[in-house]
């Protein structure tokens, strides 16, 4: 069986866990936290050689980076397909991919650090003028740049793909940890984000992961089922 290690929450291993359920790959996810000291395995450097999650096993194989996990699974799983055949269409559900990679790093990972790690795990001030920053400067020019692109139900070839999926999880966390998708302002971005929320494999995720969000006392009111 597959093995997933990291944790719900993380951007990275949320983007795994739906590209595993949209493939309807059975998995296990074992429980990894590399910010909380002595959680990870003894052998953790051994799976993920950069201590970062999301790592995988399958069987005697393990890869680490979930873009290099989910283009494995792809490749072993090729029915419901999570990167577009198209030449084009998968060179942007690439793109995208990327995208959210620095959507984290410029966002969410910013405003987890200063709204849960520093204070909750390393008893450290929350920096507000950094949170400030960012909600000033990277949101509105990273989520402007995405309304703005989007062009129909999904970012390529117009049904989910790795594109969705990755920058919708940056989303989800983006509001666990307290900070809103602003409705009126970025339009298009909203509604194609309920629209995320509302696949199968992504709900699912949700379903899966709320004892974690509820044990973290993270915010989970603004997902609204019914919107």
């Amino acid at each position: 069986m597959l093995k997933i290690y990291g944790v719900p929450i993380s951007v990275h291993t949320r983007k795994v866990i739906v590209v595993a359920l949209a493939k309807g790959l059975e998995h296990e996810v074992i429980p990894v936290v590399p910010v909380i000291p002595d959680n990870p395995p003894a052998n953790w450097r051994q799976l993920s050689p950069t201590g970062k999650i999301p790592a995988l096993t399958d069987g005697d194989f393990t890869v680490a980076d979930s873009a290099a996990i989910c283009g494995y699974l792809e490749r072993i799983h090729p029915a419901e397909p999570v990167y577009p055949l198209a030449p084009r269409d998968y060179a942007k559900s690439l793109f995208y991919e990327q995208y959210a990679g620095a959507l984290f790093r410029d966002v969410v990972h910013p405003l987890f650090q200063e709204t849960f790690v520093f204070p909750r795990i390393h008893q450290v001030a929350t920096n507000q003028k950094r949170i400030d920053s960012v909600l000033a400067g990277p949101v509105p020019e990273m989520f402007g740049y995405l309304d703005d692109t989007l062009r129909g139900d999904y970012f390529v070839s117009n049904r989910l793909s790795v594109a969705d999926i990755a920058v919708a999880s940056n989303l989800i966390t983006y509001q666990y940890i307290g900070f809103v998708l602003e409705r009126k302002r970025f339009g298009r971005l909203a509604a194609w984000f309920d629209r995320v929320l509302h696949h199968p494999a992504m709900a699912e995720a949700l379903r899966r992961e709320q004892s974690v969000v509820d044990s973290m006392g993270l915010k989970r009111d603004w997902h609204v089922q019914d919107r």
